[in-house]
């Protein structure tokens, strides 16, 4: 009998705690062991490797050097340019992708004929994985065979065909415009789902009182959709910041540095020049960015108020 009953005594001090409060934080706790392994570890090593001379080709370096790296960066003429860069590279594809992805998903809205199909196409380019839509776009702005440069020589845009990615004054547009084509439809889904939150009586009271579309964008579907935009854009912004694969397959960072982003700068910092210690100096400087728009962003546009 006393076997019996040491036996069940465990189980019966689980079902004790069960009925207290910390059985949630007993339940929350793989998690957080996860967390705290794949996230905070790696984020926290990779901040401490940016105050360390690290360099694979030249290990007796290895050692403390304090804010060294971030001093360097001053005195860096590739991170300003990459800096000026990732700011027009950013802004400019997040203003095209949300401007392409409301005009969608407002068509979409609309439950014309044909709508799935069309809704399932559009969706299309954001489904492709970034090498494929890179080696694509990259064929077809070809400056030999490529079917956007036949097509605008015929019809008397270009006079020959252009090396887009070659060209330092073309390069970065074409890349941006590249990646609206890749990403819109990230914006187009989600605004869509948005849009079907939004009650049609609104709409069919706002044409009563004689507004227009223009009036009725304005007034109800823009702020109807203002907390949707607004983490969308921050979810995108930070995929821009830290994906440089596309940029990577295009360009190259070329031509010279007119394509150069911090995130490309440091992958290739890290992978080809194998100085670890600065390419995590410039992680950090792109994370604190990153928090620094995040929190501002959301301030300015007072989602956290509504």
């Amino acid at each position: 009998m006393t076997s019996s009953a040491s036996r069940y005594l465990p189980f019966r001090a689980l079902g004790e705690l069960s009925e207290t409060r910390y059985w949630m934080y007993l339940l929350l706790l793989p998690s957080l062991v996860l967390i705290l392994l794949v996230i905070a570890y790696p984020t926290l090593y990779g901040m401490a490797i940016s105050f360390r001379e690290m360099r694979l080709t030249r290990p007796g370096l290895d050692g403390w050097v304090g804010f060294k790296h971030y001093a360097a960066m001053w005195s860096d003429p590739v991170f300003w340019i990459a800096l000026k860069n990732t700011v027009v590279w950013v802004t400019a594809a997040v203003v095209l992708e949300l401007a392409l992805g409301l005009l969608t998903a407002t068509a979409l809205n609309r439950d014309l004929p044909g709508t799935k199909i069309f809704a399932v196409l559009i969706l299309l380019p954001y489904f492709l994985p970034n090498v494929v839509a890179g080696h694509m776009w990259a064929l077809l702005l070809d400056p030999r065979l490529g079917v956007i440069n036949d097509i605008l020589v015929r019809v008397g845009v270009l006079q020959t065909y252009k090396a887009w990615f070659a060209d330092p004054n073309a390069a970065l547009a074409a890349t941006i415009l590249v990646e609206a084509w890749h990403g819109f439809p990230f914006f187009a889904l989600l605004l869509l789902a948005g849009l079907k939150s939004i009650p049609e009586d609104l709409y069919k009271a706002a044409a009563v009182d004689g507004a227009g579309v223009a009036a009725q964008l304005r007034l109800i579907t823009l702020p109807m959709l203002k907390t949707v935009i607004a983490a969308a854009v921050i979810l995108r912004v930070i995929s821009l910041v830290n994906s440089p694969d596309l940029l990577l397959i295009l360009t190259g960072g070329g031509p010279g540095d007119a394509t150069q982003v911090l995130s490309l700068y440091a992958f290739q910092t890290a992978y080809k020049e194998f100085n670890f210690g600065y390419a995590s100096a410039l992680s950090v400087v792109m994370f604190v960015i990153l928090m620094i728009f995040a929190v501002a962003y959301i301030r300015m546009s007072r989602i956290t108020k509504e």
